[in-house]
């Protein structure tokens, strides 16, 4: 395990990263933290933003705890803020926000009053993912990466569907009409605007009733949430956005049954396997079968990994607790498949999957953009 001091060369990358993101002497930064944030992390934006000579505070919020549902990970949608005006007005009025909560505000509810501004000043926000900073200082923002990224977020943004296939059996159809596209590249200068640190991937959000086909998690790719590899493959069928059937054996599989089951329940929904299926002592179980309407079972977004730099492998030597996973969103050629909450399609969720695949071809209107997990130049 790696310790979590300040070491001068991790000031440094907080450093470059607040330079790309423009910051200047005598601007106004809020480092955002909560009381389960990485301490080293909050450190490390408060030293970098004082090299450059900003006018920092540090805003320490409780942290939230839910004892009535789920585990939840990975939502990038942090409750800390909790709808404190004061809260909201603070940073709302500064140059630049450092997010270091635990998940992030991008899909917080107050992300969009705070990046509306207070009327004179409208600030950006770059979320630093809870990562260890020996992760953070491997995958810093560059040049080649915005390009490549500004370059597919134009591909996406000018297509209509998007089709992905594998030689494991994925083959999975998603409209683009009326999808809100974005992509990441780890900085920003735009007021008004949100970025996250690794960065390095393309995102679409589908409109309702986008999404379908079959979905097959294979050996070696990952459930982020969990923060496993998978070994025995899985298969999901997904009609009309939702995820409708769970086919497969082995504990992945019944990882996967459980987790989503227990948001359903949480949000009101049965589900599980129908009755009077049982499982055999050793063998497979039944497909689970989900209740219409589940949002935790529905499409959040799509979108495929363009930075060179992350690595697939890279979750095998860390910790669970050293590693949030925003290098495995990223990893070059990847496609990333997330359920959850989606505000395009008015659903919303605490209950969250990020699921990159290895090996898949993304089309965009027939064109290939991801040649069996390659990305073709543009």
């Amino acid at each position: 395990m790696l310790q979590e001091r300040i070491e001068p060369a991790w000031i440094d990358t907080f450093e470059t990263v607040l330079r790309r993101c423009a910051l200047q002497p005598g601007d106004t930064v809020a480092i955002l933290g909560e009381t389960q944030s990485r301490p080293v992390l909050v450190e490390l934006a408060r030293l970098a933003a004082a090299r450059l000579g900003a006018r920092a505070f540090m805003l320490t919020l409780p942290s939230v705890f839910s004892a009535g549902e789920p585990v939840s990970r990975s939502t990038g949608a942090s409750p800390a803020i909790q709808q404190l005006a004061p809260v909201v007005a603070a940073l709302a009025g500064c140059t630049l926000v450092v997010d270091c909560t635990v998940e992030g505000l991008m899909h917080a509810p107050e992300l969009p009053a705070i990046l509306k501004g207070n009327g004179t000043t409208q600030p950006r926000i770059v979320y630093v993912s809870n990562e260890h900073p020996e992760a953070l200082a491997r995958l810093l923002p560059d040049d080649a990466t915005e390009a490549r990224v500004k370059e597919h977020v134009k591909r996406v943004r000018g297509a209509k569907a998007l089709r992905v296939t594998s030689p494991a059996g994925t083959d999975l159809a998603i409209s683009l009409q009326g999808a809100v596209v974005g992509g990441n590249w780890g900085s920003t200068t735009r007021p008004g605007t949100l970025t996250h640190w690794p960065g390095g991937l393309v995102l679409a959000f589908p409109a309702a009733g986008s999404v379908n086909g079959t979905l097959v998690l294979a050996e070696g790719d990952v459930n982020l949430t969990f923060k496993r590899y998978i070994e025995r493959a899985i298969t999901l069928t997904i009609e009309n956005d939702h995820v409708t059937r769970i086919d497969g054996a082995g504990v992945d599989a019944d990882l996967l049954r459980s987790h989503y089951a227990a948001w359903a329940e949480q949000e009101g929904f049965a589900a599980g396997p129908p009755q009077g299926e049982t499982s055999p002592p050793g063998g497979q179980r039944p497909a689970q079968r989900r209740s219409v309407g589940a949002p935790a079972y529905a499409v959040s977004h799509v979108g495929y990994g363009l930075n060179a730099q992350a690595r697939w492998d890279s979750m095998a030597l860390y910790d669970k607790r050293d590693f949030n996973g925003t290098e495995l969103r990223a990893f070059a050629g990847n496609f990333l498949y997330s359920t959850g909450a989606n505000e395009v399609a008015g659903r919303h969720t605490r209950g969250h999957f990020d699921f990159p695949l290895r090996g898949c071809t993304v089309q965009l209107d027939g064109a290939t953009v991801i040649d069996a997990g390659r990305v073709v130049a543009a």
